[in-house]
């Protein structure tokens, strides 16, 4: 058997290959995993959640059906997922103290599918409270650390995620992504992070944030890992109707000599830092070595991206929130002396700071007298920044942009100014508002912190985007980087 010291840092590729010849057992790989949650998440503070019993079963059960002849790329891989997405019979909290007790009465459609592939829960992971953030500051039971410096915050708001993947805490993670929400925490933490197209993966069992951008995706340490998630967690579901049968793009590794990549100059502006700049500057030297071409776009609506975003946003959370009132499930303060009472006392209680505030913002935007100004005036801009997506990429076959301005900020450090939080967001709501699939990949470093480049691709084709990941993966050493910790 071989040495199960570093079995954990395996990719899903290496894992699944090593099951397969019969070198190791699903039961050491989950072992392994669940030592290192141990010896390392006191200090980074992942997970919220650790199945230890019911993980050595699933291994158990997995082990024994590559026994019994089965295969499959996820057969008996150990994995955690981000607690905004309903695991039946496992605490499922959303980071938030109204749903600190809730128990999921059934599995999330991605989570049934991945049972079914064999892959194995280990646990839930820290987020901002109902993914509302960027930070992984938001969590109703504290922030998650990054691997890379520990008093940086890991990206949100699937921090506990990108964070568990980035110190070799399992094989992959769940995410989800509404306006970067996977892609800002791969990039800080030096990983891989995909948002698939809107439609391509069910969110039945998420717990709604936004529902017209949410998206859940995989937190990898490949290109090829999250290609290899994306093959199970994909397709229609009829509990979701956004789901659409369009069959995956095939992933297919090929030269790039006859790849066009076109270049937003709307996101390569004064005020991203300079060791970001650099890192893409030279991941796109990089990619012209590889052969591909490089062409000048631009999307002129993109400096509406944020605050068209942050009214859409607000206003689909305030409606999705409404649901949380203390009589259904959840947190429930029964003191009140009427029904308007116990809402009221149930919800004060149980939301934090940053959920209250976009409750507020989105009832404010909905209400008699505002939502012609405000919500309806959002929606026909973002229909132009769809507009605008759709018709560059008829041009190109992906386009590039750096995933953050900034690498990984100091925890505490921008927690006082809601505002330049939502400017987090800059570089990714374009593609959530639009629907696209967004990559984001290490491409470099800035002052010992990872620095992500983002890949922006055609409706449903992701295939293109792990071809061209891929290609710049194989070409540099940046994924095999590992924080020290």
């Amino acid at each position: 058997m071989a040495n199960s010291q570093n079995l954990n840092k395996l990719t899903i590729k290496q894992a699944g290959q090593m099951l397969a010849d019969k070198e190791i057992t699903s039961v050491e790989l989950t072992r392994a995993c669940l030592k290192r949650i141990k010896e390392v998440d006191g200090e980074i503070k992942a997970c919220l959640t650790v199945c230890e019993k019911e993980a050595l079963n699933e291994a158990k059960a997995a082990d024994e059906r590559r026994a019994h002849g089965e295969t499959g790329d996820l057969l008996g891989i150990p994995y955690l997922a981000k607690d905004n997405i309903l695991t039946r019979g496992v605490k499922t909290t959303a980071a938030s103290k109204i749903l600190e007790n809730y128990i999921a009465p059934y599995d999330a459609t991605i989570i049934k599918k991945l049972k079914q592939a064999g892959a194995v829960l280990l646990g839930k992971t820290n987020l901002d409270e109902f993914a509302h953030g960027a930070s992984t500051e938001n969590s109703a039971f504290g922030p998650s650390h990054n691997p890379w410096d520990l008093d940086r915050v890991p990206g949100g708001s699937s921090g506990g995620s990108a964070a568990a993947v980035a110190a070799d805490m399992c094989l992959f993670a769940l995410g989800t992504d509404t306006g970067g929400s996977i892609r800002c925490p791969a990039a800080f933490c030096g990983i891989t992070g995909l948002k698939p197209t809107y439609g391509r993966s069910s969110r039945f069992g998420l717990i709604a944030m936004t529902s017209s951008t949410d998206v859940p995706g995989p937190l990898t340490k490949t290109v090829e890992d999250a290609a290899m998630v994306l093959n199970v967690i994909a397709g229609v579901d009829e509990r979701d109707g956004t789901t659409v049968k369009i069959p995956l793009t095939p992933f297919i590794k090929g030269e790039l000599d006859k790849i066009t990549i076109g270049l937003p100059k709307e996101y390569f502006i004064p005020g991203t830092d300079k060791g970001v700049t650099e890192a893409v500057e030279k991941a796109i030297e990089d990619f012209k070595k590889l052969g591909a071409k490089f062409k000048e776009v631009s999307l002129p609506h993109t400096k509406y991206g944020v605050p068209v975003y942050y009214i859409i946003t607000p206003s689909e959370v305030s409606s999705n929130l409404a649901r949380f009132d203390g009589i259904k499930y959840g947190l429930s303060d029964s003191s009140g002396k009427d029904l308007m009472e116990i809402y009221t006392k149930s919800r004060g209680q149980g939301f934090g700071p940053e959920a209250k505030r976009r409750i507020m913002l989105g009832t404010y935007a909905l209400s008699a007298g505002y939502f012609d100004a405000y919500y309806l005036q959002a929606q026909k801009v973002r229909t132009k920044i769809k507009q605008e997506f759709d018709k560059v990429l008829e041009e190109v076959d992906c386009l590039l942009t750096p995933t953050s301005p900034h690498a990984a900020f100091k925890i505490g450090e921008q927690a006082s100014d809601p505002l330049k939080m939502y400017l987090e967001d800059i570089f990714v709501t374009g593609a959530s508002l639009a629907g696209l699939p967004a990559l984001s990949i290490p491409c470099g470093f800035d002052k010992d912190l990872p620095v992500g480049l983002q890949l922006i691709g055609k409706r449903f084709d992701e295939g293109m985007l792990f071809r061209i990941g891929q290609a710049f993966e194989e070409a540099t050493e940046w994924h095999l980087n590992k924080a020290d910790i």
